[in-house]
């Protein structure tokens, strides 16, 4: 069975406290504990400066044992509380999921 990258872009409100993002982080760490089948979490700023992120300021991926384990992730109630939180802050996401 072939892994999932679940890739998602994030362009945070201008105003949006660095704290509120840094919670917002800090939940979406923690999912990969209480969320079977996750099995890897990175996220955070947008770092580069070869300024092609089109105002998007921050990122995540998440790595999915399985597209099984991605389709039980999307609808779940921890997934659907920081996803919420995010979009009460965000003016644009973009999401996008790969195999391999």
């Amino acid at each position: 069975m072939p892994l999932i990258q679940h890739i998602v872009l994030l362009k945070f409100q201008p105003q949006t406290p660095a704290e509120k993002i840094a919670d917002i982080f800090r939940h979406l760490q923690e999912i990969i504990k209480l969320i079977p089948g996750i099995t890897y979490f990175t996220g955070g700023r947008y770092s580069s400066n070869e300024g092609l992120n089109q105002g998007y300021t921050h990122g995540f991926l998440m790595t999915f044992e399985s597209a099984a384990a991605r389709d039980a992730y999307l609808p779940h109630p921890i997934h659907e509380k920081i996803k919420v939180e995010i979009l009460s802050c965000i003016d644009d996401v973009i999401a996008f999921d790969l195999e391999g």
